[in-house]
């Protein structure tokens, strides 16, 4: 097996760093079966602000008051701090149409929006030269409503196309993607488009079927918030790692809300990336994926919380080798199983929100991820932080996240005799400053000690302004 070197590291260390910074993503969407409770399971502009949820519809915020993330409106975490009854029946489901700052006037069956992000960051510690980068990423994202293609507007055909440009510093410190919206799985190309149908019953059960990308639902995630465009920058904390559910999938997805704050989700999809695919290359070759998850909306105090539980796995007779950090070793260990499994929990819990300015406030986050091991080659993973928004500055937003990940024992034996591996672990900061109206400043910094045992300590620091359209 050849290991090829960087120009800056050893032999060792630059395949596995390269390689695992290749995975990492495809490796990223346990947050769908961590994501909190939306009665439509994502929100399709990067935000909450798309979907309908389900709330007690006499204790409504407005849609653009309340903002958990970088613009989320939650309406159902709203409602749960601003009803008076912490027994409060969820009544029904209300419409919420896109709200926040920068967004376009929107119609009943077409909406639309442009998010930008140019990122420079530079190493100053660790072993990766102390380059400056300069890179960006924009997303489009165009709902349009039945009733333009000959359904009615419960229906409603979701585009995403994403690009990217520029030089990151992904793979230099640490083997997990520093920067989660530059990621490209498998060193593929810079453009890709999702589209996918769903349809909302009144009830507020709806389904998607088609091609769907998973950063949107990141940054739906209460108190995280993170989609690649805002919150943290880490993919260890903006798509915690499974190894199981792909970055940009082809399925079937169906939520199921309920009258008393649960959410449960079915999904069934191809488990291999559809990244610059159509669907039908693949065509469930390598097997079924699956997905079965409920999450909990819950107040302590006048403060909400969602705590969820979820099963993941698939059919997989072999890893998928298109996703491995390395090559299979002929006669090693690991790779002779079948099926995945992996089971999460986590919890999103706010400390505090403020009277004064709807929707802000600060929470704690946490994820704990543990799969059965061989063909999955994560065996657990997981992260806990604060953050939200600044009392004397709500506009702002901050976090602070601690992550850590594990590779199957089994893979880390077999490269033991040339490959020193460990557990990887690391710390983000940031800050954003809100600045405009349509703009946001972030400063980022990461202190990560990666998974090959003879790299320093690495610090990365960086920042990202992001326009909204």
């Amino acid at each position: 097996m050849a290991v090829i070197a960087s120009p800056h590291r050893g032999a060792n260390q630059s395949c596995a760093s390269r390689n695992f910074g290749r995975w990492s993503l495809l490796a990223a969407a346990s947050l769908l079966y961590a994501a909190p409770a939306l009665a439509n399971g994502d929100a399709s502009d990067g935000s909450a602000e798309h979907g309908l949820l389900a709330v007690p519809a006499d204790s409504l915020l407005p849609a653009a008051d309340f903002q958990i993330g970088p613009s989320l409106s939650l309406a159902s975490a709203a409602a749960a701090t601003a009803s008076p009854d912490p027994s409060a029946p969820m009544l029904n489901v209300v419409a919420m149409p896109i709200g926040g700052p920068g967004a376009p006037p929107m119609t009943e069956s077409f909406r639309a929006k442009l998010v930008v992000s140019q990122f420079v960051d530079i190493p100053v510690a660790g072993d990766a030269p102390d380059i400056v980068r300069y890179s960006g990423r924009a997303d489009a994202y165009v709902d349009i409503g039945g009733s333009l293609f000959g359904l009615d507007d419960s229906f409603t055909l979701n585009i995403q196309p994403e690009f990217t440009w520029g030089e990151d510093s992904n793979g230099e410190i640490g083997v997990i993607p520093t920067n989660t919206a530059l990621f490209r799985p498998g060193g593929k190309g810079d453009f890709d488009v999702s589209i996918h149908l769903r349809k909302q019953w009144n009830s507020g059960v709806s389904l998607q079927i088609g091609k769907i990308n998973t950063l949107p639902i990141a940054g739906a995630l209460p108190i995280v918030g993170s989609d690649g465009h805002s919150g943290f920058q880490n993919l260890g904390i903006a798509l915690p790692p499974t190894a199981i559910i792909p970055n940009t999938m082809i399925g079937a997805h169906l939520t199921v809300p309920t009258n008393n704050g649960w959410v449960f989700r079915a999904w069934v999809f191809d488990p291999d990336s559809q990244f610059e695919r159509t669907g039908f290359e693949t065509a469930f070759e390598d097997g079924v994926a699956f997905l079965a998850a409920a999450t909990k909306i819950t107040r302590i105090g006048n403060n909400p919380g969602f705590y969820s539980i979820g099963l993941a796995g698939s059919t997989r007779s072999a890893p998928n080798e298109e996703l491995l950090p390395l090559p299979l070793l002929p006669n090693g260990q690991f790779g002779d199983a079948e099926d995945e499994l992996a089971v999460s929990l986590s919890a999103y819990q706010f400390l505090s929100v403020y009277p004064e300015a709807p929707g802000k406030g600060i929470g704690l986050l946490a994820r704990f991820q543990l799969s059965d091991g061989d063909p999955t080659f994560l065996d657990w993973s997981g992260y806990f932080g604060i953050a939200g928004n600044p009392r004397f500055r709500p506009q702002d937003r901050f976090g602070v996240a601690y992550f850590r990940y594990s590779l199957t024992d089994e893979l880390v034996d077999d490269v033991a005799f040339f490959l020193d591996l460990e557990d990887e672990q690391g710390v983000e900061v940031f800050y954003t400053l809100g600045f405009a109206k349509r703009f946001e400043l972030t400063a980022n910094a990461q202190v990560v000690n990666g998974a090959i045992g003879s790299d320093d300590t690495g610090v990365l620091l960086g920042m990202r302004l992001t326009s909204r359209f």
